[in-house]
């Protein structure tokens, strides 16, 4: 086989694996309110969380675009194949070890990160394309801040509107009315992370000479939503754990604030085609809605962690692809 087309063979392969992960690995994103308050039970809403997954990564394209083209050129990008494998395989590397350790850190992150790191190993810092790659950047800081924001307007709304409600009764209609917003969470949780893979295998399609444009083959778009759909069903108990449960205590109405406000900032960022981590804004959304009921009661130890992690990701993922770039070239 010949060189390019096994280095692409493997590169589709190792971007499914990472939206398979991805799945696993962010599942907690759309689901862990919905398991924390019991609106839900655990194994039923993985299923509809990796339905929905599914359904929302077969509807869109506009982000898997953004990855293709805004942080590297594929149609010049030196030595392109083996630039986007160094990436996903630390992009892996990444989310494998957050996931161990239970911490929600961002697979956008991570895989955008690593994307930058080796080409800049490959080609120097003029492989970026500054002007995309900025916008992105921009959109992963602002979109937890403006999920926080609106999760406390969402849920300041709330308490006027409920103040008069018997707390027992409207926590009833909140739970299940928390199953559609828990469905609807994981649908735009679809739209925009399961397209980050897409746009990967779409690059290295490029640099492989296989496609001309940056349009998602539809073969690309369904066995990526199929990747992220399976891993969804497999689950990710620790970040649940996390996001669910030490963040605050999430009542009903807390998640489907949460939810919403989750949901709402993710369709946006898909809508004008921008990769956003569904991590950072749901968990942001919580601590949002959780500021608004009860400053004391968010978990701010946990929050700072996570801020921590947020923060580091992105530069670390990008010194591992560099390093992958490097230890590639030496056995490939």
């Amino acid at each position: 086989m010949d060189g390019l087309i096994f280095l692409t063979v493997l590169i589709v392969i190792c971007a499914l694996a990472f939206d398979f992960i991805n799945g696993f690995h962010d599942t907690a994103n759309a689901i862990a309110t919905a398991v924390s308050t019991k609106a839900l039970k655990p194994r039923h809403a993985i299923l509809l969380a990796a339905t929905m997954n599914f359904i929302g990564a077969m509807t869109f394209t506009g982000v898997a675009k953004a990855i293709t083209k805004d942080i590297v050129d594929p149609f010049t990008l030196e030595n392109g194949s083996v630039v986007i494998l160094a990436a996903l395989l630390a992009a892996i590397f990444w989310n494998l070890l957050t996931w161990y350790y239970g911490i929600p850190s961002s697979s956008s992150h991570a895989i955008i990160g690593s994307i930058a790191g080796a080409a800049i190993a490959a080609a120097g810092f003029n492989a970026l394309n500054y002007n995309g790659f900025l916008k992105i950047i921009q959109a992963l800081i602002i979109s937890p801040i403006l999920a926080f924001v609106v999760g406390y307007i969402v849920y300041s709304i709330f308490k006027v509107i409920f103040k008069e409600n018997n707390l027992t009764k409207t926590n009833k209609g909140f739970r299940i009315f928390q199953i559609f917003t828990a469905a609807l969470q994981a649908y735009s949780h679809g739209t925009n992370d399961a397209q980050k893979a897409m746009g990967i295998i779409t690059m290295a399609l490029i640099s492989a000479g296989q496609l001309t444009t940056d349009d998602v083959p539809f073969w690309v778009q369904f066995s990526c939503a199929l990747a992220m759909g399976l891993g969804t069903s497999v689950g990710g108990w620790k970040i649940i754990k996390t996001v669910g449960g030490n963040i605050m205590k999430i009542r009903p109405v807390n998640g489907v604030a949460a939810d919403l406000t989750g949901a709402m900032i993710i369709f946006g960022a898909t809508y004008i085609h921008l990769p956003v981590s569904t991590t950072h804004v749901i968990s942001s959304s919580i601590m949002g809605v959780g500021a608004s009921h009860r400053l004391k009661g968010v978990k701010w130890g946990t929050a700072q962690r996570m801020l921590i992690t947020w923060v580091i990701t992105l530069p670390i993922s990008a010194t591992v692809a560099g390093i992958f770039y490097y230890l590639l070239n030496i056995f490939l």
